[in-house]
Parts: C-alpha cells; sequence; structure tokens
C-alpha cells in the first residue's frame, strides 16, 4: 500500500512539473494531456509493484522481467517519445534504378513533441533528483544514453540544442525560446541550422 501511494504521490509530481513546464511555452493541451496513460491499469500496477523512488520503476521491471510491459503499452500512446516514432524507412530508388531499402529508423517528429519531451526530461530529472537538480542534469542523463536512441538527425540535432540551451542559459531563457522562437516557425527545423545554433551554448556548457 505504501508503494502505491509514493508510486501516485512520484507520478502527481511529475504531471504537476510537465504541465508547469508545457503551460510556460503554450503548450497547454499537452501539458493537461501528459502521461494521462499512466494511471491506467496496465501502467499504474507495475509502477507500484516495481516503485524504486529514485528512478523509473520500468527499468525495475526490466531487470525482473527481461522486458517492460509497462513501457510498452506507454510508448506506443504518447508522441512525446521517440520511441513512438519508430519505423521502417522508406525506400529509396537510386539512380541507376536500384531500390535501397532502410531498416528500423526514427522518424522525424512534429515540433511540438520535441517541444514536451524536452520538458518531459526536465521534469523527469527535477522528479528524481530533487535538491541536486541542476540546469545539466536532463543533459547529463540524455548524454549518458545518447548512442542508444534512435532518433531523427533534425529531431536528435533540436533536443541537443534545448538541452544545451538549458545547461547554458537556465530555464527561463530557453522557455523563452520555444515560446517566442521555436514555436511561432523562425528556427528551420533541419539538422544543419540547428547545429550551428547550438554551438555557442555547447561550448557554454562544455566549459
Amino acid at each position: 500500500m505504501m508503494k502505491a501511494l509514493k508510486h501516485l504521490r512520484t507520478i502527481n509530481r511529475h504531471k504537476r512539473l510537465v504541465m508547469q513546464g508545457c503551460f510556460a511555452v503554450g503548450l497547454y493541451r499537452q501539458g493537461l494531456l501528459h502521461d494521462l496513460s499512466k494511471y491506467t491499469p496496465t501502467e499504474f500496477l507495475v509502477g507500484c509493484k516495481y516503485y524504486q523512488g529514485t528512478m523509473s520503476p520500468n527499468n525495475a521491471e526490466r531487470e525482473a522481467r527481461g522486458y517492460s510491459s509497462a513501457w510498452l503499452h506507454h510508448k506506443g500512446r504518447n508522441k512525446h517519445h521517440m520511441e513512438y516514432w519508430i519505423d521502417y524507412g522508406v525506400p529509396e530508388r537510386k539512380g541507376d534504378g536500384a531500390v535501397e531499402h532502410k531498416g528500423i529508423c526514427g522518424m522525424k517528429m512534429p515540433l511540438r513533441y520535441v517541444v514536451e519531451m524536452y520538458v518531459d526530461r526536465v521534469a523527469a530529472s527535477k522528479n528524481y533528483q530533487r535538491s541536486r537538480y541542476t540546469d545539466r542534469s536532463a543533459l547529463d542523463y540524455y548524454l549518458n544514453g545518447r548512442q542508444f536512441h534512435v532518433l531523427h538527425e533534425d529531431t536528435r540535432a533540436l533536443l541537443e540544442l534545448l538541452l544545451y540551451m538549458l545547461a547554458a542559459k537556465g530555464e527561463p531563457y530557453t522557455n523563452r525560446f520555444i515560446r517566442e522562437k521555436l514555436l511561432r516557425g523562425e528556427i528551420p527545423y533541419q539538422r544543419s541550422a540547428l547545429e550551428k545554433l547550438a554551438q555557442p551554448y555547447r561550448r557554454e556548457a562544455e566549459r
């Protein structure tokens, strides 16, 4: 019973933090609807059973069962997760008529879901790290698993821009950039432009 209450408090706090982050950039509907599937029996009961308090219970279920049933349910219902957008790549026809087939790869995520993914990562870092949280926390967590992410190159560049910007300039600055420039279409959603824009923030964050 105590695990259930603690898990409920954890997901409620996470949802509250995501709502605050989404509202700050103008994504009100996404803030309200974020992670509602966590309250379904398929996810909630597993979360209670494998509650840790310092990390996602999905990791503990994975260690115990070899996979996470809660995560498989969750990622297929929440568009702010990169895993929702994994699919077979579109075959390309070469000049000689040959067709190059592609395997599993990341699709380009819609802009608003990349922003929600960023907000989700910041909220998760705050929720689990508590007093140890800094503006670098979400970036450090991302970099620790970067090599395993299946992401479209444009989506990866945008997420990294936001995380480096957060580490270098803080949350109010990054939220203002998202609200006033990114979501208004003033920033090209293309790898080359995003990587160029990220360079000064990356340098500052790595000092």
